[in-house]
């Protein structure tokens, strides 16, 4: 049996099973009360049985995972207290990523991949600018038009808004307003930056799968200082298309020994804050059945309420760090949140949430059979890396060794629908003139242009005339991706 030493106090060891990985967890606790130094052991803990982590940096402290840490009274003084037995300081082996491509390997998608509901979402639509956008996700599908980038949406929604009508029988109202709206928010979307997160080469998603020579998960960090303050929402979707594209991709495998993947999220309340029920809904689902492909999701936030009931009621682990209960609401907090753990007849757990000291936490895990343990009151053990940032060069040499080194950094530009699609397009509007030219000489007729096209040629010619400011977009092959569903 493989085992993640959690912490302890008094004698007694809180120590998660790694079969129960895959049921999820929760770390909570007021600002500045240790979440980041728990988030950092779980990973370790996990890394060193050979699970591969992927982990979000809010806060930039993480990247200290990567080296040994430093020999200090008070973690000695600590691992005495819990007495760990062959506590070393060692480093972790580790893989840097950024959307923004500035202190890691870039991470893309595609506009095609990521889905109609998850980026109206991201483009904070309503109702009937949402329908417009999966009315533009299914016209491109039908003709077999890949959307690649946020260019190559703004260009068919340009298309679309110049042959609304033709499109109305077959595809509904398409209205000219809400077109309008949906290119505006693509316009601040820009502004903060995502055109960065859309385009090829695309992340394969085994990449945050690796363990090293020695059988170390590989932890896969994603530099979020600058995602969450410039964009949350993007933060927030990123994640969100992260946990849909592993439930689809990945196997079944069922009760495993250990988890394949875990996925820690941090500032959690930012994946369900204004999210359309049928979004939550999906969230909810996924969290449910992706344990049986082995992956575990574990959740950071200030209050486990920040989470849905339905998502909460599916977390194992539990680790509560100090609340703050200075008003009604907060003590109703409290009392609530002391509440969701099975209870111990030693510890009062709403007094207990309210004395937590920084470090010290209420954590409940699960036993063997999956029934939930009595809540324990414990000092979080110590990592065994560095605690706070590495330095700017550490990092460089770090991302200069990783194994994907130069895979991600050139975006590749090749040749898209939208260019093959304008260069039939005047192939035809060419064969069309000479056939004039034809007739004209044979009959001596003047020449005269038709005002009528069928939707095919006007398919084309709009997008010629789309996609002339938009030459070198770049697109994927395969079948247009969907909400959680559709494959590359």
């Amino acid at each position: 049996m493989q085992e993640i030493l959690i912490g302890g106090q008094n004698g007694t060891q809180v120590i998660m099973d790694a079969a129960m990985g895959n049921r999820h967890g929760m770390i909570s606790g007021a600002t500045g009360t240790g979440k980041t130094i728990t988030l950092q052991i779980l990973a370790e803990g996990f890394s060193k049985i050979g699970v591969p982590v992927f982990l979000a940096d809010i806060k930039g402290d993480l990247s200290g995972i990567t080296i040994p840490g430093q020999p200090h009274e008070k973690i000695s003084e600590r691992v005495q207290q819990i007495g760990i037995a062959n506590f070393q300081h060692r480093g972790n082996p580790a893989v840097f990523w950024d959307i923004f491509a500035k202190t890691g390997h870039p991470v893309r998608t595609t506009v095609s991949d990521m889905g109609p509901l998850l980026l109206s979402n991201l483009l904070e639509l309503n109702d009937t600018q949402t329908g417009v956008l999966y009315s533009c996700f299914k016209i491109a599908d039908d003709n077999g038009l890949l959307l690649l980038d946020l260019k190559d949406l703004r260009s068919m929604l340009q298309w679309m808004g110049d042959e609304s009508k033709e499109l109305q029988a077959e595809y509904g109202n398409i209205s000219g307003a809400s077109i309008g709206a949906i290119q505006r928010q693509l316009l601040v979307l820009e502004e903060q930056g995502a055109e960065h997160f859309f385009g090829e080469p695309a992340i394969q998603l085994e990449d945050f799968c690796k363990t090293d020579f020695s059988g170390n998960g590989v932890i896969s960090i994603l530099d979020a200082t600058e995602l969450t303050t410039k964009s949350p929402r993007l933060y927030a979707t990123f994640l969100l298309w992260l946990l849909s594209e592993l439930f689809e991709t990945l196997p079944e495998v069922g009760d495993a020994d250990r988890p394949k993947l875990v996925l820690f999220f941090d500032e959690a309340h930012l994946l369900f804050d204004q999210a359309p029920k049928v979004l939550v809904d999906k969230i909810e689902q996924i969290v449910r059945l992706i344990r049986s492909k082995g992956v575990g999701v574990y959740f950071i936030s200030q209050s486990p309420l920040d989470i849905p009931e339905d998502i909460l009621g599916q977390l194992g682990l539990k680790i509560q760090h100090a609340l703050r209960a200075y008003t009604p609401k907060d003590q109703q907090v409290v009392k609530s949140v002391a509440t969701t753990f099975r209870s111990n007849p030693k510890i009062d757990t709403e007094k207990a949430i309210q004395e937590l000291k920084t470090g010290e936490a209420l954590v409940s895990v699960l036993n063997k059979d999956g029934s939930p343990a009595p809540v324990e009151r414990i000092f979080i053990r110590p990592p065994e890396s560095q605690l706070g940032p590495v330095t700017p060069q550490q990092r460089s040499e770090i991302i200069g060794r990783s194994p994907f080194s130069g895979r991600y950094e050139q975006e590749v530009d090749r040749e898209s629908a939208y260019e093959l699609l304008k260069k039939k397009a005047e192939r035809q509007i060419e064969e069309a003139a000479e056939d004039q030219q034809i007739k004209q000489r044979k009959t001596k007729a003047p020449i005269r242009n038709s005002n009528r096209q069928s939707a095919g040629e006007a398919l084309l010619t709009s997008a010629a005339r789309a996609v002339g400011s938009t030459v070198g977009r770049q697109i994927i092959r395969g079948i247009m991706g969907s909400l959680l569903g559709g494959r590359r």
